[in-house]
């Protein structure tokens, strides 16, 4: 079964998902590139048996030296599994819009660009792979995580257009939308919430309460319970490259089902209402009346 997929491209993979699957389809027999930013954070994944390279998703030099290296020494790139991708959150108002660009630039244009960089190859070969991971929220939007969200639409997006251009060429498209993982992804996430400023702003209190949600609930909170391990969506993405038939969207995780039912149940101000008692609702803080002004003698 290994030998039929061929080559398979790896972002991401310095943590979390993108080395869970870098390390088990080579595990698998597979040959795998796997790739980050950093390539001395892959020393591990090459131990164990991964081809790895320099790959920064949001520099078109590098990704195209990459693929070409791929292309040059297997003939072609089998599998693509788009995985490199993190959080930005905070309230849309204090976002910097250069964050915003860059949070795009690594979810959606990288991804885009890797997918046109590795299609030659695989139109070539008469066959190929590619799966996309999203993530549940690509189903529904959380306060706090507009820009992140808005990436995993986008993906979605994406993957549903291709998906139908490239089936005549032999080249399946998979989404895969992992729920709550167990990773650094959390942190990630907490740390790319805006600091408040020297001078208080009114969403201060959200943005700190953005923070400690997203904390308890990667970590603690009753959803973590129905969360999984990088190695779990793992799994899923070998499936996925290997299938007879590549899947169309696959969940992973109980909270990924739970949240995604749940939103399609709710009308949109029953959802509003819900999130309401998970996040306070940015307002104008209530200002004490003021002593009229004593009047001039």
């Amino acid at each position: 079964m290994s030998s039929s997929v061929g080559a398979v491209v790896v972002t991401g993979c310095s943590s979390g998902i993108g080395q869970a699957t870098a390390a088990l389809l080579a595990r698998r027999g597979h040959t795998v590139y796997a790739t980050a930013r950093q390539r001395q954070s892959l020393a591990a994944l090459e131990a164990a048996g991964c081809r790895t390279l320099s790959l920064d998703v949001t520099d078109e030099d590098s990704m195209r030296a990459a693929v070409d290296t791929v292309v040059s020494e297997a003939g072609a790139v089998g599998a693509l599994v788009n995985n490199a991708g993190y959080s930005q959150s905070g309230a849309l108002e204090t976002l910097a819009l250069d964050d915003v660009r860059r949070q795009f630039e690594t979810n959606v244009f990288g991804l885009l660009r890797m997918c046109q960089l590795v299609l030659p190859s695989m139109r070539q070969q008469g066959r190929g792979r590619i799966v996309n991971v999203s993530s549940m929220g690509a189903n529904f939007t959380f306060p706090g995580g507009g820009s992140y969200h808005a990436t995993k639409y986008a993906v979605e997006a994406l993957s549903d257009a291709l998906r139908f251009e490239v089936a005549g060429f032999g080249v399946g498209v998979s989404i895969v939308q992992p729920g709550i993982i167990r990773t650094s992804f959390s942190e990630r996430a907490v740390a790319e919430v805006p600091k408040p400023a020297a001078e208080a702003g009114p969403y201060d209190d959200f943005n700190a309460s953005v923070a400690r949600a997203t904390q308890t609930v990667y970590e603690q909170g009753a959803l973590a319970r129905l969360g999984g391990d990088a190695e779990d969506v793992a799994k899923v993405i070998a499936r996925a490259i290997t299938a007879r038939r590549a899947p169309i969207r696959v969940r992973v995780t109980p909270s990924a089902h739970y949240l995604v039912n749940q939103r399609r149940l709710m009308p949109d101000r029953v959802w509003d209402r819900f999130l309401r008692t998970q996040f306070p609702t940015p307002a104008v803080a209530s200002v004490p009346p003021q002593p009229a002004p004593a009047a001039e003698s």
